[in-house]
């Protein structure tokens, strides 16, 4: 079992939004695309967690990423949302219809898949959110798709470094 509390989460959100702050939001890709690691908090996030707390905190880590970078509630919205419907993307990545969830359960192709999935809604929604405009609509989803694949790199990476699928 995990022994995660609140307190290594806050400062889980404190280091994750640091590093999305003052590293890749400086490091764009092609001058154009900046990766987003943030949202691994809320991709990893224990599953039998209290929901409420886990909600909050995602709100906060979202508001967070917003206050420094001034884009007034965008990442909030989009990291609140894809942790609501995270359990939703789990049980469609997998298709379980079990109430226990686990990484040590899926395959890597499934595990692959909830992560692409999750870090594209995100995207989709901070992007759509923040450009939007129907003379730019495939400009902006071709901005999401690639932003998505080069986050999914930096995302898997980080789930390789600290062992994730072997000890969430």
């Amino acid at each position: 079992m995990n022994s995660r509390s609140i307190f290594t989460d806050i400062i889980l959100m404190i280091c994750l939004t640091v590093i999305q702050i003052f590293l890749l939001n400086r490091f764009a890709i092609f001058e154009k695309y900046i990766p987003v690691l943030y949202p691994v908090f809320v991709l990893f996030y224990p599953f039998f967690r209290n929901k409420f707390v886990f909600l909050f905190l995602s709100f906060i880590l979202g508001l967070g990423v917003d206050i420094a970078l001034g884009t007034w509630g965008i990442n909030a919205f989009a990291t609140v949302t894809i942790a609501y419907f995270r359990t939703l993307i789990f049980r469609t990545s997998t298709e379980t219809s079990t109430d226990f969830f686990s990484f040590l359960t899926l395959n890597w192709s499934q595990f692959l898949f909830f992560i692409f999935v999750s870090i594209f809604i995100h995207q989709l929604l901070v992007q759509y959110l923040e450009f939007f405009k129907l003379t730019r609509l495939f400009e902006v989803f071709i901005n999401v798709l690639i932003t998505s694949v080069i986050s999914f790199v930096f995302i898997f990476v980080y789930a390789l470094v600290f062992r994730i699928k072997q000890k969430v």
